[in-house]
């Protein structure tokens, strides 16, 4: 393993033209090295740079125009080059990811990880587990940062054997989770959320306000478990004031699993060495069977909009694609695989500047089909769909539209 100097980085050394460059995601991103991937971007040719989540402000329209972009989804600072054009979405299942990297079609030539300093000899990955590992075992150069404020965290740990072929060393802050302030409404519809989570449940939360918001309206419940893809400093005083446990889940009994952390100071030095903490990938966080151990799985997501059979589309507004299918439609088929599960989707019944519904005749793309829908919940009510017929799920939908627009949909409605 070569130790570089991140003054002098120069990835010609590693990256080829026509390579494509895979980079680990959100608070695992490793800014060093993709700081140094665009500003070199005139130098490395034409490559493919493969993103996840991300919210740092590196990858920019005009920034490196040389690239090509792709992603499993337009998701945080992503969304940018989607609006601009120059991001390729490749439609896949988040739970699929790690074989479409490490087996599949997508094919890494180099990967950029950021790892936490070892312990006892021994590298994690940080705050962060995802398809970059995956896609590490089979790319021909891996590189590394090193961040010496990086969380070690539990279940990161890298494979023995698991080859490094250069690394820098950094102290910086991880990328930060942007204000996801709710609004009252936000708030209204977390409160519906929580009265149908009942204590003991094993949750998972998708990404954004209303995710946040539910969390900060669950202080009042008891012996909640984790089992999620994402959590964000939203959870914090549910962790630390025991309102999740994890003590009823039959599996990973006293300890929440999660993908990704990505937060403030405070969540990276909670999970620090927290054996009450396991990282895990999109292979056991996401995947069917596992989840189905889980009694009471209420998995809590959301959508650009929901349409009158129950379609949900997280993924294209305006004619844009704004979102990705991500880890939805695992979670709701896990919660449908778990006993007593339920899979909610929750979201504002509008727009913020009100001026369209989110509750529409048609949806525009459909990441969640009707027949696995299972609870709609707006700041107006829930629906709940399961063995429902299309004229009755109709009519529930239509309830807990806008007044605004609540006419104009039971008209569709009958129709």
């Amino acid at each position: 393993m070569i130790e570089l100097d991140p003054a002098a980085l120069d990835l010609a050394s590693f990256v080829r033209s026509g390579d494509t460059v895979v980079v680990a995601q959100a608070s695992a991103e490793p800014l060093a090295l993709t700081a140094a991937l665009v500003a070199q971007g005139d130098r490395l040719g034409a490559i493919t740079v493969f993103v996840g989540l991300t919210y740092s402000n590196l990858f920019t329209p005009e920034a490196a125009p040389g690239f090509r972009y792709a992603s499993y989804g337009a998701l945080g600072a992503v969304a940018r080059l989607a609006r601009a054009g120059r991001l390729e979405v490749v439609p896949c299942h988040y739970s699929q990811l790690p074989w479409l990297l490490s087996a599949g079609p997508v094919k890494a030539d180099v990967v950029m990880l950021a790892l936490a300093p070892a312990i006892d000899g021994v590298h994690s990955l940080g705050a962060a587990h995802g398809y970059a590992l995956a896609a590490a075992s089979r790319a021909r150069v891996v590189l590394a940062e090193v961040n010496e404020r990086m969380p070690w965290v539990h279940g990161g740990e890298l494979p023995a054997g698991f080859r490094i072929d250069a690394v820098v060393r950094t102290s910086r802050p991880l990328p930060r989770y942007p204000d996801s302030r709710a609004g009252q409404v936000e708030r209204e519809v977390a409160a519906k959320v929580a009265a149908l989570i009942p204590d003991g449940a094993t949750l998972q939360f998708g990404v954004g306000t209303i995710a946040d918001a539910v969390l900060g309206a669950l202080g009042g419940h008891r012996d909640l478990g984790l089992h999620t893809g994402m959590l964000t400093e939203a959870a914090l005083p549910l962790l630390e004031r025991g309102v999740v446990t994890n003590r009823l889940k039959p599996i990973d009994t006293g300890v929440t699993v999660n993908g990704v952390y990505i937060g403030d100071e405070a969540l990276y030095a909670h999970v620090h060495r927290n054996p009450a903490t396991r990282l895990a990938g999109p292979g056991y966080t996401h995947d069917l069977a596992t989840i189905a151990r889980l009694p009471g799985f209420v998995s809590v997501n959301s959508g650009v909009e929901v349409d009158l059979g129950g379609n949900v589309n997280a993924e294209v507004a305006g004619g844009a694609y704004v979102g990705g299918v991500g880890g939805q439609l695992d979670f709701v088929r896990g919660a449908a695989a778990a006993p007593g599960g339920r899979a909610i989707i929750a979201l504002p019944s509008a727009s913020r500047d009100g001026k369209s519904s989110r509750i529409v005749a048609r949806c525009a793309a459909v990441t969640t089909p009707a027949a696995d829908a299972d609870t709609i919940v707006t700041e107006w009510g829930a629906a709940e769909l399961r063995g429902v017929s299309y004229p009755e799920r109709a009519r529930r939908i239509a309830a807990i539209a806008h007044p605004a627009f609540r006419d104009a949909l039971a008209a569709a409605a009958r129709r």
